[in-house]
């Protein structure tokens, strides 16, 4: 059979994926998406949408035992765990086919099976049916990653669980132990421990949420620990020994190992590329701790071949492998895209209080030779945070103070997800302290708290 022949073949049908599929074929380019599972990738299916389908389950679940708080009565108050996961799943189901509706749209031929690079510009597919090859000029691996798995503490499904069972529980856990405190774990901690169980969370660097600045990993901790969550930091889960209906885990803190009995453990301790069996050895891809290398414009130093989004490296985030999907795109159809600049890049975390950032910490910025102006403003002096009920938070702003230039930005707090794309439009163009002060932020709203947190780096905040 012969091959068939595409401008542009793309490897993978997650954020990264689907969307350098469909800017390529905008542009006029034949294009080829291949997926050996589900179309949206992890993302879509098992990743940032069902959980924070599962999260406002969990977040109108907390508001209900609140209901006093703002004069209203709910009595009886309870939840259906299979209910709240089928939710979740009916979210992501139709998320999934709304990719496939948009392939199909814009007239992007989807190959369902597993690819190998057979050399270079070809493609093979196994599918059900057997196995096709494909060629292009043009080649994009979106192939993503998976969850990291330490010897000894693999997950079984039963009582030690990666993401995927922690998203489809077969059973509520009672005591729980979550293995890491990046965004998958926390996330995962704070959903649990809403719904009532008894939630430890074990962290091997100095602090929870390790990348986030330091002030708003102390903040968000302490609003974790005054949840009910125990929270053990400088700690390593050495040993998991399993029973039919319990793990007993061998902790390591300062020196001595203790253990403690959990009915469920959540391994989140990062993730690792999916690099295997595609034939990138034999093409002299490089790579590095399971991630391909790449230049600023995902080139691999491979002609013709490119690699975005997470099995290109960090930042791990869906909108950033969305980004290089485009910016690819549009190289391959003979445009001149800038590159992506990860400093510009936010990470969003939907736990309990939320946690946003752009940018530097205050010590990535020292660090890194700055002078700088640093400004805060806390939830409490906002009326809106207080009308919500929810004034427990803060923003942090950091800044050059030579240029003014916003080095990074970061908060914690209810809704601090959505607001953080001001200060990511802010880095984006560039602005400095002056503009951002002379804009006027509406009120009541929390983003008149952005403002005061730049006017509190200059010493001219007006409510604190």
């Amino acid at each position: 059979m012969a091959a068939k022949a595409f401008d542009m073949i793309v490897i993978g049908a997650g954020p990264g994926g689907y969307v350098a599929a469909i800017r390529g074929a905008q542009l006029g380019l034949n294009v080829a998406v291949v997926e050996r599972e589900h179309l949206g990738g992890i993302c879509l299916n098992w990743g940032c949408i069902p959980t924070k389908a599962l999260l406002r389950s969990a977040e109108v679940f907390h508001l209900m035992h609140r209901a006093k708080d703002f004069g209203l009565k709910a009595e009886g108050i309870g939840y259906d765990l299979a209910a709240v996961v089928q939710r979740s799943r009916g979210v992501a189901k139709q998320l999934s086919g709304g990719v496939g509706h948009l392939l199909k749209k814009n007239k992007v031929t989807v190959v369902m099976g597993a690819a190998t690079l057979a050399g270079k510009g070809v493609v093979s597919v196994t599918t059900d049916k057997g196995s096709e090859e494909l060629t292009a000029k043009a080649i994009v691996l979106a192939t993503g990653a998976r969850a990291r798995e330490l010897p000894g503490l693999e997950a079984d499904g039963k009582r030690v669980w990666a993401y995927k069972t922690a998203l489809v529980p077969p059973h509520m856990p009672k005591k729980l132990l979550v293995i890491g405190s990046g965004a998958i774990g926390i996330e995962f901690a704070s959903f649990y421990n809403t719904l009532g169980a008894d939630t430890t969370v074990v962290e091997v660097m100095d602090r929870v949420l390790p990348v986030e600045d330091a002030e708003i990993s102390a903040f968000a901790k302490k609003a974790f620990v005054k949840q009910g969550m125990k929270i053990l930091e400088k700690a390593t889960v050495k040993q998991l020994d399993r029973t039919a209906d319990s793990v007993t885990a061998h902790i390591e803190k300062d020196g001595k190992v203790e253990t403690q009995v959990f009915d469920t453990v959540i391994s989140a301790v990062g993730i690792v590329g999916n690099v295997e069996n595609l034939g990138l050895e034999a093409l002299g891809v490089k790579i590095d701790r399971t991630h391909v290398v790449t230049d600023e414009f995902c080139r691999t130093g491979v002609e013709g071949l490119f690699a975005i989004g997470d099995v290109a490296g960090a930042p791990w985030l869906a909108h950033k492998a969305s980004h290089e999907g485009v910016m690819v795109a549009e190289l391959i159809a003979g445009g001149h895209p800038h590159p992506i600049k990860p400093g510009s890049i936010a990470g969003c975390t939907y736990c309990n209080p939320q946690v946003a950032s752009v940018g530097m910490t205050e010590q990535k910025a020292k660090d890194a030779g700055y002078t700088v102006k640093v400004g805060h403003f806390p939830f409490i002096g906002n009326g809106k945070a207080i009308a919500l009920g929810e004034p427990e938070g803060l923003v942090k702003t950091v800044f050059d103070a030579k240029t003014g230039e916003l080095l990074g930005a970061h908060m914690v707090g209810a809704e601090v997800t959505e607001l953080i794309q001001g200060y990511v439009i802010g880095r984006t163009l560039e602005t400095t302290e002056a503009e951002l002060m002379e804009t006027v932020f509406p009120h009541p709203t929390l983003s008149e708290m952005m403002h005061e947190a730049v006017l509190d780096a200059y010493g001219r905040a007006i409510h604190f």
